[in-house]
């Protein structure tokens, strides 16, 4: 088990956003997060990943309360956050350092992580100089290269054009097959979970909680336009508009 929820309520002032969130994911998976803007999703990765702390309840990572300070968690932003003064290999090799790792292991890393997201022969190029899926990649390099057990992923495609986002959405498949990180993925958009996860955790009320979870078992590599694929994407979609 690489995640568990139990009971995780969250409340700011006299407003309580999340209430009685019960999850377990599973090593290896990749699960989305969907629900209406301001349910708390990404409350509820801050919480995931200890940066933020519940009101109620617990989150634990093989059993034990989660300690970012201990490199089990990645995190990628909607804003790539990229040091713009830094090339995309001076951006993974910040991370590393700051987890204290020594040169050699450093390079090794680096030149591994930047082959994984195809930018080798970017890795001289500075953020100004990148595309945004490109800076985004960089940005999964980073989160990646310090051996995180679980990637956490707020809206990471959101800001891109829709060409580029599928690119991104397929190219993310393609690495998460090869690592086989453990993944919670925040999303507005229904078809980018549905193509993109195990399982989809539909968030809704006030305060939020689970709705539902649904299992996508359409096979992959998944075609947006089959009929099972769309069946899926109605389905939470009802459950988003209040269906049961």
């Amino acid at each position: 088990m690489a995640l568990l929820l139990a009971g995780v309520g969250k409340q700011f002032n006299d407003l309580q956003v999340l209430t009685d969130l019960n999850l377990a994911v599973e090593e290896g998976e990749f699960v989305c997060l969907v629900g209406p803007s301001g349910c708390g999703k990404t409350t509820l990765l801050r919480i995931i990943g200890g940066l933020d702390q519940p009101w109620v309840g617990t989150v634990q990572m093989d059993g034990k309360k989660i300690d970012p300070a201990k490199g089990d968690i990645g995190f990628v932003f909607q804003e790539n956050s990229l040091f713009p003064w830094l090339t995309a290999r001076g951006n993974i090799e910040f991370a590393l350092r700051a987890r204290g790792f020594g040169s050699r292991e450093i390079e090794k890393r680096v030149d591994y992580y930047l082959e994984l997201v195809g930018l080798s022969e970017f890795a001289g190029f500075y953020p100004g100089q990148l595309s945004g899926g490109m800076k985004q990649r960089v940005g999964i390099a980073r989160a990646m290269a310090y051996g995180p057990k679980v990637l956490l992923m707020d809206e990471p495609f959101a800001a891109l054009d829709a060409q580029t986002r599928e690119i991104m959405q397929q190219e993310l498949l393609r690495i998460w097959s090869k690592e086989k990180k453990t993944v919670v993925f925040v999303t507005h958009s229904i078809e980018e979970a549905v193509f993109l996860a195990d399982r989809v955790i539909v968030l809704l009320g006030h305060p939020a909680t689970i709705k539902d979870i649904v299992n996508v078992t359409v096979a992959r590599p998944r075609q947006r336009t089959s009929e099972d694929f769309n069946r899926l994407r109605q389905k939470i979609l009802f459950l988003l508009e209040g269906g049961s």
